[in-house]
């Protein structure tokens, strides 16, 4: 039981001062640098923490704690520009919605969820990680990252999911092309089996890709010849968002 709080005792002591280094922790929690260090890799290996982006010896909490986190205590800007145009968009189509945000190069992370009233429909905890290469919301983010991180992304062994999912670095590349010419991704059971999903990246004030968005569906409801239209309004939600 003491490790386990400990192990919290560092967990919160991240969150409150990241990004922050294995050094400046245990001097605050009074720990060996070495107990300090297998917990934080514990938590990373968890999705609950990762390195800093811009210095890998610094640490900082990762979006997968937002699964945790009650509904009364999203008060984020994303969640509040995201709230109104995702239930639109639900009702708009009457499919599941899903806002999803980047976890570095990692994965993408599900943060919020607009459900739909259909009998049958997809769904996704909070929280639950996604690969960028086989996902509309992950296509959606890696269309308008940097260089170097879709290098860094692409460079990995991709796996497959399923028949349709690309894995070949060029094909990929040749399809965020076409994201960026349409406007919005298409992931056509290339992930979960018959779950079809249609996404737009959400861009912030630098132009980055903040998070994205989507549609989620049954592959019985996927309909080509609406595919337009829902990428259409799937990115008018995206835009609306823009954090």
């Amino acid at each position: 039981m003491k490790s386990l709080l400990k192990s919290l005792e560092i967990l919160e002591a991240v969150s409150k001062n990241q990004p922050v280094s294995v050094g400046v922790l245990a001097r605050q929690l009074d720990m060996p640098k070495s107990s300090v260090q297998r917990v934080l890799l514990t938590f990373h290996e968890a999705g609950w923490l990762r390195q800093s982006s811009g210095d890998l010896t610094r640490w900082e909490v990762g979006p997968r704690i937002l699964g945790v986190r009650p509904a009364a205590l999203r008060g984020g800007a994303l969640y509040a520009a995201a709230r109104e145009p995702m239930r639109e968009l639900r009702d708009l189509t009457n499919e599941t919605v899903h806002l999803s945000v980047p976890d570095s190069t990692n994965s993408m992370v599900l943060i919020d969820r607009a459900d739909c009233t259909q009998t049958v429909r997809t769904f996704s905890p909070i929280g639950d990680p996604s690969p960028f290469h086989a996902t509309a919301t992950g296509l959606a983010v890696l269309a308008y990252m940097k260089e170097a991180e879709v290098d860094e992304i692409l460079s990995r062994d991709l796996p497959k999911f399923s028949e349709t999912t690309p894995c070949d670095p060029a094909e990929i590349r040749l399809e965020l092309e076409r994201i960026r010419q349409r406007g919005y991704s298409v992931n056509l059971s290339q992930y979960r089996p018959a779950v079809c999903a249609i996404g737009a990246p959400i861009i912030d004030s630098d132009g980055a890709p903040a998070a994205s968005i989507c549609i989620s569906m049954p592959e019985s409801r996927y309909d080509p010849a609406r595919l337009e239209e829902w990428g259409k309004a799937v990115a008018k939600a995206a835009a609306a968002i823009g954090v």
